[in-house]
């Protein structure tokens, strides 16, 4: 287990410090701006610690509001919406300094049977072979094409990730759907800019807009899963993204979609 890995598991343990309200950490040596996919995961963690036992994640919708600060601890907030029979609904609110800085609604539902279909199969061979650079993060995230995809020229929005976890976690439902949580933030902006090579990177002013994530049946985010992504259109400084999550064997465990800022200054 690469040593970033505990860490991660680390601030997702989340600081209980009253009742509905928790103090979320940041990776040590962070600097500029808190990663949204970490808020994210926190947030789904702090909403999941007021869950009684039985109900999985179903799904998350987020705002991001303001930068976050990693010199600062957050406050994750959480407002107890509905706890009903099939489904419980919480709201929770990221503060720094008084201010939010992210806000989520996220749903929880109890296991049901019920009908089951999949319109799309995505069947992969994950990779064998992983360059030692890529095994230096919390999670390993291999992109196919890369070489293409990374030469400078415009390309279709099209992209597709591997990742998982560097190393085993636990049989916690929470906190796989967190971890998930946390990667998925990570590939959906650079698709929607695929279209725009080359960019000056020193004039580009770019951050998620707002995130949404359904889980559509179990996975483990210690083994190998693909992120078939792609951006339908881009307009107004906005990128529109999103990704479908599959097991090698082409099941569709989770769906995300964003809005990314992207705008020259």
């Amino acid at each position: 287990m690469d040593p970033t890995l505990p860490e991660l598991l680390r601030i997702l343990d989340l600081e209980p410090i009253e009742q509905n309200q928790f103090r979320a950490h940041h990776p040590s040596g962070t600097e500029g701006r808190v990663y949204g996919g970490q808020i994210m995961a926190q947030a789904l963690m702090a909403a999941g610690r007021t869950v009684p036992a039985g109900p999985r994640p179903h799904s998350l919708h987020g705002y991001f509001l303001r930068p976050g600060d990693p010199r600062v601890p957050v406050l994750m907030s959480v407002d107890r919406i509905r706890d009903g029979k099939s489904f419980t609904t919480r709201r929770v609110v990221a503060i720094q300094r008084g201010q939010a800085i992210f806000e989520m609604s996220t749903s929880f539902q109890v296991d049901e049977d019920g009908p089951s279909h999949q319109a799309r199969t995505v069947v992969r061979t994950p990779p064998t072979t992983i360059h030692p650079g890529l095994m230096l993060e919390a999670f390993v995230a291999w992109m196919e094409d890369y070489k293409d995809l990374r030469d400078g020229t415009p390309k279709p929005p099209y992209k597709r990730v591997w990742f998982r976890a560097n190393g085993t976690v636990g049989d916690d439902p929470l906190l796989h759907a967190a971890l998930l949580t946390y990667q998925s933030d990570g590939d959906l902006m650079s698709t929607s800019r695929l279209p725009h090579q080359p960019i000056d990177r020193a004039r580009l002013q770019r951050a998620s807009l707002d995130h949404a994530l359904w889980f559509h049946r179990p996975f483990r985010a210690d083994e190998w899963l693909l992120y078939d992504l792609d951006s339908p259109t881009a307009a107004h400084a906005r990128g529109y993204c999103r990704g479908e999550i599959y097991r090698p064997d082409g099941t569709l465990v989770a769906s995300a979609m964003q809005e990314c800022l992207m705008r020259l200054h």
